[in-house]
């Protein structure tokens, strides 16, 4: 059994779309947060400061802010429930510090609230990783083997490789509810005012960009796997 081989063929066309959207969002959105970390907030409030008070009032006190090296690092861990924020957030004032910090808390919020979504992508984490792990391994491995099995082994893979597409499209209504809560709730508790909702907004927004290009990115990769193996399937 032949299988077509992984170069010189027009599907790569695919690869390089979804390449060019991940590299037009990171710079998206390294350009945003650069702005914007040079903008204080006129509350003087640093992220840290920003996240607690949004947390309180939501009545969510069993969450812990803490402070995560790296830069854009920040997260929201529901096995710990705590607010992980990077060093370029914990202690800034900037608009795009309170931002980012804001939006961890949206995932703490939704976590409190019993978001489904976001139950579903905590769900998804354990599948969606061994799937990304073991569905490469499987299509090699059927590809080097001309065998009966071979063409299960690919066909498994490619279903692995399906879990992980199918966490990067849960991801997004998680981040951009996330989001939302955070700009809506930023503005209602008086942090921030005016003009300083709408440039954390376009912070936030341009985030979202670097998920909706991976999922991009993941989509079009399972395409180009079904374009490889699917045809060459029915053509046996």
């Amino acid at each position: 059994m032949m299988y077509p081989m992984f170069y010189f063929d027009p599907s790569y066309v695919l690869i390089l779309i979804g390449l060019l959207l991940s590299m037009a969002a990171s710079a998206k959105v390294n350009s945003t947060y650069a702005r914007y970390a040079r903008v204080g907030a006129r509350c003087g409030m640093t992220g840290a400061e920003a996240a607690k008070r949004l947390l309180n009032s939501q009545g969510i006190y069993d969450v812990t802010v803490r402070r995560v090296p790296g830069k854009l690092t920040d997260h929201y861990d529901p096995r710990n429930k705590t607010v992980n924020l990077s060093e370029s957030v914990y202690g800034s004032t900037s608009i795009a510090a309170i931002g980012v910090a804001a939006h961890e808390c949206g995932h703490a919020m939704q976590d409190a609230g019993g978001y489904v979504p976001l139950r579903v992508r905590g769900a998804l984490v354990p599948v969606a990783n061994f799937g990304a792990q073991i569905s490469w391994p499987l299509i090699l491995i059927g590809i080097l083997f001309s065998s009966g099995s071979s063409s299960m082994l690919i066909t498994l893979g490619i279903l692995m490789f399906s879990l992980s597409v199918l966490f990067q499209l849960v991801t997004l209504p998680v981040e951009f509810n996330a989001s939302s809560r955070a700009v809506n709730l930023l503005d209602r508790t008086g942090i921030l005012a005016g003009q300083e909702v709408g440039q954390t907004r376009q912070v936030l927004s341009a985030a979202a960009l670097t998920y909706v290009a991976a999922a991009a990115a993941s989509i079009l990769q399972l395409l180009r796997l079904l374009y490889l193996f699917g045809g060459n399937r029915r053509r046996d």
